[in-house]
């Protein structure tokens, strides 16, 4: 096979990050629209959305050792399979343990798509390129998130017209990875490649780079809460739905907007000052959104400023990650920004719900306000960590 050259396969891997972004942002708001259709209860409507994170936590721990043994392409070609195999079967039974199943399916599939690229990425761009290259996976990522939704459209057409348009999406891109040769992340003949050596590295990366593992499990708390909370909240403090559906994409709105100039921007002058900036200025951002939270304006303006702040977090955070840790921890760093998301995503709607519950007094966005404080300190105070020379670049 003809090799390609790196250009390609980084707009294959982009793209393939891009169409798992449409299926994940498509399949919230469309079950709960569905579920919420067949008088489920929303208590149980909530749990069910938790079976794509469960998915993710549960795969976790067994990936790196396919990838080590496989390479990068078979182990990418079977995600983006689990996921578009999945997607179809949701036409067959409409039966909600099944679909959970399904959900974790996908939550399976599209992190072992995840994993698998974000390594391939940071193991292969340039130190000087890297904060730009991951604001291209993280601006695809969001781009796909937000167009899902549209797809809730279809609905009145047929209930099973959504999954199957993205099912052939999903397969159509994946389809592309055979354009790929194959390649396997950095070698050690010292890799314990057992379940035990992956949670020991784990453990190695999480010493050397915890911080950075604040930045996606923060983002993950921030998407959750705002998506799953704030209408909540909008709606007890005057805001109508319509209108909470105009300010809410705001936040994806303004992390488009800044993705790509506050990655490159990071490899010039370093991802530490520019991550101590955006928290500052989000925790800033939201503070003057709970003082002005029943101005539907000023939230607009104020929810697309701090999506243009802290919007890039997670690709910023796997930037920092990859500047940290060394090459041979790289897997085990990819895996662990996932699970940290996946906790920030679960753990966000749990908090947010219960602070709407037990503090009425104050704002919801002194809690978002708090978080961001609390990771601008760990940002703050986190020593510098240098890699050895050799693997500097």
């Amino acid at each position: 096979m003809q090799p390609v050259s790196a250009k390609t396969r980084f707009f294959i891997l982009v793209s393939l990050v891009g169409i798992s972004g449409f299926s994940q942002g498509m399949l919230l708001p469309l079950i709960a629209v569905i579920l919420e259709q067949a008088n489920v209860s929303s208590t149980i409507n909530g749990l069910h959305a938790t079976g794509l994170y469960i998915g993710v936590l549960l795969a976790s721990p067994f990936m790196e050792r396919p990838l080590q043994k496989f390479g990068f392409k078979p182990v990418i070609l079977t995600g983006g399979a689990l996921v578009f195999t999945s997607l179809f079967f949701f036409t067959l039974w409409e039966s909600l343990w099944f679909w959970f199943m399904l959900r974790m399916a996908i939550g399976i599939g599209d992190h072992i798509l995840h994993f698998a690229t974000q390594t391939w990425i940071t193991t292969t761009s340039h130190e000087n390129n890297r904060g730009r290259d991951i604001a291209f996976y993280g601006m695809s990522f969001g781009i796909g998130f937000t167009l899902g939704p549209l797809m809730t459209r279809f609905l009145s057409i047929h209930p099973g017209l959504p999954f199957i348009i993205s099912a052939l999406l999903s397969m159509a891109v994946w389809s592309l990875m055979f354009l790929l040769r194959n390649e396997f992340p950095e070698q050690d003949q010292e890799l314990d490649t057992t379940t035990k050596g992956s949670f020991i590295r784990f453990w190695e990366a999480l010493k050397i780079a915890w911080v950075a593992f604040l930045l996606p499990l923060t983002y993950g708390f921030l998407e959750a809460t705002l998506h799953g909370n704030f209408p909540v909240y909008g709606m007890r403090i005057g805001h109508s739905v319509d209108m909470l559906s105009i300010i809410i994409p705001c936040f994806a709105a303004g992390s488009l907007i800044s993705q790509i100039p506050l990655g490159t921007l990071s490899d010039k002058v370093g991802r530490k000052p520019i991550l101590l900036y955006v928290l500052f200025l989000g925790a800033i951002s939201f503070l003057f959104a709970s003082i002005f939270e029943t101005s539907a304006f000023s939230l607009i303006i104020l929810f697309t400023l701090s999506g243009m702040f802290v919007g890039s977090l997670f690709s910023l955070g796997i930037s920092y990650m990859a500047d940290l840790l060394p090459k041979r921890l790289l897997p085990a760093g990819n895996i662990l920004c996932g699970i940290s998301f996946s906790v920030g995503s679960i753990t966000g709607p749990l908090l947010g719900g219960l602070f709407i519950e037990f503090f009425p007094m104050f704002s919801f966005f002194h809690i978002i306000t708090v978080t961001l404080i609390i990771v601008f300190t760990a940002v703050l105070i986190k020593k510098p960590t240098k890699k050895p020379l050799a693997e500097r670049g």
